[in-house]
């Protein structure tokens, strides 16, 4: 009996490290007081783009919850692509960003997702980057 109530605890306290590593805080039982992101796009295409010459977007984001937006964790999908985001808690009402680089050294059509680990519904958002690196020679534009 004793083992089972230590196992028992040892879950429970992993789980609420787990938790607290990841900085995010669900307002439970009451969705309206939930941080939310209203994002001004979800997939930037940059069409054609020269090779060796990297690029960047910006996605926009208001915070349309009834509580701080705090982003705890941005991570692309390959080392090919660098990010950025708002580190001080998005206000409601208030707006933030999370920035994309990408490095345009493989030729090709390219489709990269940005996750984006905050204080929201579901905890996570996926953004997306798109287009394809070309040779100098050819046309570049959409």
């Amino acid at each position: 009996m004793k083992k089972l109530f230590v196992a028992f605890s040892l879950i429970f306290v992993t789980a609420l490290t787990v938790q607290a590593q990841n900085g995010v805080k669900l307002e439970s039982g009451n969705p309206g007081k939930m941080a939310k992101f209203e994002w001004t796009e979800k997939t930037h295409d940059f069409g054609k783009i020269v090779q060796g010459k990297p690029v960047s977007t910006k996605f926009a984001f208001k915070n349309t919850g009834g509580s701080p937006l705090i982003i705890s964790q941005v991570k692309g999908s390959c080392g090919c692509t660098v990010v950025d985001y708002s580190k001080e808690p998005v206000l409601p009402g208030k707006t933030g960003y999370v920035s994309a680089k990408y490095n345009a050294a493989a030729m090709g059509a390219f489709n990269k997702s940005v996750s984006v680990t905050a204080n929201v519904e579901g905890g996570k958002e996926i953004l997306f980057i798109k287009g394809e690196v070309v040779e100098k020679t050819e046309e570049v534009g959409k």
